[in-house]
């Protein structure tokens, strides 16, 4: 049985009470009934479109497509999660052609809006429908934590290295159980701190608590502590600076944020991810089903540049290209922690 629908002024009214992008309801149905453009709405996850990490890297990506074609682009920053639906359904009831959902934990609330409205395209990141009308965005996050934890290891000077992640939860299992593998891989003696937030929505955006994690594993020894948590691994990050440690970013590329102290970032090209799914649907070439993005694709990766390239000795990157290249082709098998 479908849910019953709430009525379209409603429920419109409702996201953009939650945080809704624009300046009310009439813009939004005007933006919608352009015939001429095809018309994208996103909704962000509880961190918001500036956690300068997993939502922001979204964002980029709908902003890049927005510059490269003719489309209508409005976004929501619920916050609440009890306000995302009422949000999703805003731009379902309105007709728009793709509604994005950001993280794992909208798959149900997208799966519920697509069943209501066949006839338009959804996406999600980081979550699995079989839905036609969905395209779910997955990505090989253990293989891009295997490279940063192989720099890791070889960077530490304790042999103690640290990950604190956001919600625990199997799809930050794939992050920590990668980064452990390549750690060991480079260093089978390395020790592995790891830690969580918490195990409910709010851990990831609670930086106090991250920043704590992170203390406690520098006082255990770790001089390198990959922080795969939001907008708490910003904590991290600030512990990292206080205690002249290392960082390792997530999904976006964060070297710049406390350049110096972040040994690198394994990217999520969660961006990329995006702007292809809205390249896809202007082109008339949408597709649902499950779009993988890993290493060949460049859809995880690590980043180099001018604030940690003095950082990484060349032999250590050597020896990380060469393990990248063995993932490619099968002869390094990283272990996909939500397939146990």
């Amino acid at each position: 049985m479908l849910r019953q629908k709430v009525p379209w002024t409603l429920g419109l009214c409702l996201a953009l009470i939650a945080g809704l992008a624009g300046s009310g309801c009439n813009n939004l149905a005007k933006a919608a009934g352009d015939p001429k453009k095809v018309r994208v709405g996103i909704v962000f996850d509880s961190g918001g479109k500036d956690d300068r990490s997993f939502n922001a890297a979204a964002y980029r990506g709908v902003k890049r497509a927005a510059k490269d074609f003719p489309i209508v682009l409005r976004d929501a920053e619920p916050g609440d999660p009890a306000s995302l639906e009422p949000a999703m359904r805003a731009f379902a009831e309105v007709g728009y052609d793709l509604i994005i959902g950001i993280g794992f934990a909208q798959t149900p609330i997208v799966e519920a809006v697509a069943k209501d409205y066949p006839k338009q395209n959804f996406a999600i990141i980081d979550g699995v429908s079989d839905l036609p009308n969905v395209a779910s965005l997955i990505f090989k996050e253990h293989e891009g934590s295997f490279l940063v934890g192989m720099i890791a290891a070889r960077t530490t000077k304790t042999g103690v290295v640290g990950f604190v992640g956001g919600m625990d939860v199997p799809l930050i299992h794939k992050f920590e159980v990668g980064y452990e593998e390549g750690a060991r891989a480079a260093n089978p003696k390395i020790v592995v701190i790891q830690n969580y937030v918490g195990v409910t929505e709010a851990a990831w955006n609670n930086p106090g608590k991250g920043k704590e994690l992170a203390v406690a594993q520098i006082g255990k020894g770790a001089d390198v502590i990959f922080a795969a948590a939001g907008n708490s691994g910003l904590g991290v990050f600030d512990a990292a600076e206080q205690y002249q440690k290392y960082v390792i970013g997530v999904d976006s590329n964060q070297n710049w944020v406390k350049p110096g102290f972040v040994l690198t970032s394994m990217v999520k090209r969660v961006d990329n991810a995006v702007y292809q799914i809205i390249s896809d649907l202007v082109n008339h070439r949408f597709k649902g089903g499950i779009h993988v993005y890993g290493l060949p694709d460049g859809g995880v990766g690590i980043a180099m540049d001018q604030y940690n390239e003095k950082l990484i000795p060349p032999d250590v990157l050597r020896q990380v290209e060469e393990a990248k290249a063995k993932i490619i082709r099968g002869e390094i098998k990283v272990t996909n922690a939500m397939e146990k």
